[in-house]
């Protein structure tokens, strides 16, 4: 029955709970502690998969279902600091952090990706079908991933242009709206248009003589 809610709560609508876990209060906890913490949330993640369950079936509401969200907030952030700690221990240790090697490698659309080192049961010189697609005339250097690749740059490159556009148009008419507002806090506010450009164009002066 420690699958199933009290019966106290089957026939609620709003249970009141608590929130979860932070991080600065599982840093101060004991290794023994974060272990006992980490099975009682488990087994409060199951009773509320279960209820869950159990409503859908029943056709009926399931009450705060954020409570699940809660559960597993705590439960990663006990997943933080275990290798938090772990990090630190093989540091003092071996001088590394113990965690899995990660390398800058290009995918099979020569777009940057992070890639988590393994072991296999072959070198990688003889692994052909990893190989073969690197090669000097393989399908990374092809002519399609050469075209899609410049594409997809070109892409980049306009949804940035348009963004710094929409900043710059949206700066001149906040000064043609209000030409008496603080023009540090509209650098501050946007960093990337340059104000004074902005300043000398006909969209933000308006039907007035400016005073700049």
């Amino acid at each position: 029955m420690e699958f199933f809610d009290t019966k106290k709560n089957w026939s609620e609508t709003n249970i009141r709970v608590g929130r979860s876990w932070k991080l600065d209060e599982l840093r101060i906890k004991s290794n023994v502690d974060l272990h006992k913490l980490w099975y009682v949330l488990l087994k409060e993640r199951n009773m509320l998969y279960t209820m869950e369950h159990e409503c859908n079936e029943q056709t009926r509401l399931f009450p705060n279902p954020e409570r699940i969200d809660k559960v597993q907030e705590s439960m990663n952030n006990i997943e933080t600091v275990i290798r938090e700690r772990n990090i630190a221990y093989y540091k003092l240790e071996t001088g590394e952090t113990g965690e899995r090697p990660v390398e800058d490698v290009l995918n099979l659309f020569g777009l940057p990706e992070k890639y988590n080192k393994q072991e296999y049961y072959i070198p990688q010189f003889m692994n052909s079908r990893w190989v073969r697609p690197y090669l000097e005339h393989g399908y990374i250097n092809s002519l399609a991933v050469k075209k899609f690749y410049r594409l997809y740059k070109e892409k980049q490159y306009n949804e940035v242009r348009k963004a710094r556009n929409r900043d710059f148009n949206h700066v001149q008419q906040l000064l043609k709206r209000f030409p008496n507002m603080d023009m540090e806090k509209l650098k501050a506010e946007y960093p990337n248009v340059d104000i004074e450009k902005a300043k000398r164009t006909k969209k933000a002066r308006g039907h007035y003589m400016p005073l700049y």
